[in-house]
C-alpha cells in the first residue's frame, strides 16, 4: 500500500506545484484616453458619438471607431424619435389609427437604420500600442439632419404625412428643422 501511496502523493504535489507556478501572460495596459472621450461634448443642436477600437491596421482602427461612434449616434436618434412617437401617439390615440402608428414607427426606425447623413469626424487620435493601433474618434451629426431625414420618410407616405402635420409633434419637428436651416445659413 505504501508503494502506491508515495507515487500518488508525489504526483499530487507535482500537479499542485505546477498549477501554482504557472504565470499569467496577460497584462493590463494603462490607456491614456482623450478628454473628449471621457467628457463627450453636449450641444442641443448636435448628436455626438465616440468610438475607441484597436486594429493591426491603422485605417481599419479609425474606420471601426467611426462606425462605433455613428452607432452611438443612431441609438440617440432612436431614443429621440421614440420620445417623439410617444407624443404623437398621445395626440392621435389608438384604435382605428393603429396602422398610422405602425407606419410612424417604421419611419423613425428607418431614420436610425439608414446612413447618418451629415455626420462627420470632428476629432480623432491614433496611438500605437506595440503592433496595434488604437483609434479614438469623435463624430457629430446635426440634430436637424436627423429631423430632416424623418420628415423625408414621412413625406414618402402622404397619408401619414397629412395626419402627422396636424399634431404638436409636427410643429416641434418643423421648429427644429427651421433652427437647423437658420444655423446652416449663418456665415
Amino acid at each position: 500500500m505504501n508503494k502506491l501511496y508515495i507515487p500518488a502523493l508525489f504526483l499530487s504535489l507535482m500537479l499542485i506545484a505546477g498549477a501554482c507556478g504557472s504565470s499569467s501572460s496577460s497584462s493590463i495596459t494603462n490607456v491614456v484616453v482623450p478628454e473628449w472621450i471621457l467628457n463627450t461634448p453636449v450641444d442641443d443642436d448636435y448628436f455626438f458619438g465616440t468610438g475607441n477600437t484597436t486594429s493591426r491596421d491603422m485605417s481599419l482602427a479609425v474606420t471601426k471607431s467611426a462606425t462605433e461612434a455613428r452607432i452611438e449616434i443612431a441609438q440617440q436618434i432612436e431614443v429621440k424619435m421614440s420620445g417623439m412617437q410617444r407624443r404623437f401617439q398621445e395626440e392621435v390615440g389608438l384604435g382605428e389609427n393603429s396602422e398610422l402608428l405602425d407606419q410612424f414607427t417604421n419611419a423613425y426606425k428607418a431614420v436610425a437604420d439608414e446612413t447618418l447623413v451629415g455626420s462627420r469626424i470632428i476629432n480623432q487620435e491614433i496611438r500605437q500600442e506595440g503592433s496595434i493601433y488604437r483609434a479614438f474618434v469623435l463624430v457629430e451629426m446635426p440634430v436637424g439632419a436627423a429631423s430632416e431625414a424623418m420628415m423625408q420618410r414621412l413625406r414618402e407616405n402622404e397619408n401619414l404625412y397629412t395626419r402627422f402635420r396636424a399634431t404638436e409633434a409636427f410643429r416641434d419637428l418643423e421648429r427644429e428643422l427651421e433652427e437647423y436651416r437658420d444655423q446652416r445659413n449663418r456665415p
